[in-house]
């Protein structure tokens, strides 16, 4: 292992190390970082903070590029994001499936390339905050309900999640062979879904009851313009 201290990242979201270059995040341009070299991997450093890791190069001349690292630039120039090479190199990882290509052509045919491809980016986005197998299910079912836009990935794929958690209900009726059900749940009916059980004791009357009787056994009718 080895360590080479303050790379600057000037060009195009990349390190040059070793005649490659590997991405960094957007937000690393003209600063400087620390690389630690590791036998099969690459690990980028702002101060003491991990901000990229690559499977380390061995030819020369290559470049390693993440799309993570890119989406902030193409959310706001989508016209760019096709062609792009980290989403070639994506495709190539498994981490672009075919279900992210399926949901952001229905989302372009839907919405027009630029502002389909921006919803497109978004979701992405998501996949910082949730685990690729839940984005990618999210992803699968919004496309089945025809739900384009990624507050509807976000919430189903925060249902995939939860239901890794809690135990299968059962089928109220059963579904044909090929034909999974795909219904999106608006997030008020989600939220009331999940709500705690009340615990709290069903209200009684009994307290009233008793009050009756005493006013009874008093003999208590009230005078004629007396206060009730």
């Amino acid at each position: 292992m080895s360590s080479r201290s303050l790379l600057a990242a000037k060009f195009r979201e990349q390190i040059a190390v070793r005649t490659n270059r590997y991405s960094v995040p957007v937000r690393l341009i003209g600063k400087r970082v620390r690389v630690m070299l590791h036998a099969s991997q690459l690990v980028v450093y702002d101060r003491n903070v991990e901000v990229a890791r690559h499977e380390r190069l061995i030819a020369k001349g290559g470049c390693r590029l993440d799309l993570d690292h890119y989406l902030e630039a193409l959310i706001r120039k989508p016209g760019a994001f096709p062609g792009a090479t980290a989403l070639e190199q994506a495709r190539s990882a498994g981490k672009f499936t075919p279900v992210h290509d399926a949901w952001w052509a229905a989302a372009v045919k839907a919405h027009g390339d630029a502002e389909g491809t921006r919803a497109l980016i978004e979701v992405l986005l998501l996949g910082r905050h949730i685990a690729h197998e839940h984005l990618v299910a999210g992803l699968a079912t919004a496309l089945r309900a025809g739900a384009l836009t990624a507050d509807a990935v976000a919430l189903e794929a925060r249902k995939a999640a939860q239901a890794e958690d809690e135990p299968m209900l059962p089928a109220a009726s059963p579904q044909a062979v090929g034909q999974p059900s795909a219904t999106v749940t608006f997030l008020h009916e989600w939220k009331l879904h999940h709500l705690p059980p009340d615990t709290r004791p069903l209200p009684s009357v009994t307290p009233y009851d008793q009050l009756l009787r005493r006013r009874r056994a008093s003999g208590g009718d009230h005078s004629e313009g007396e206060a009730q």
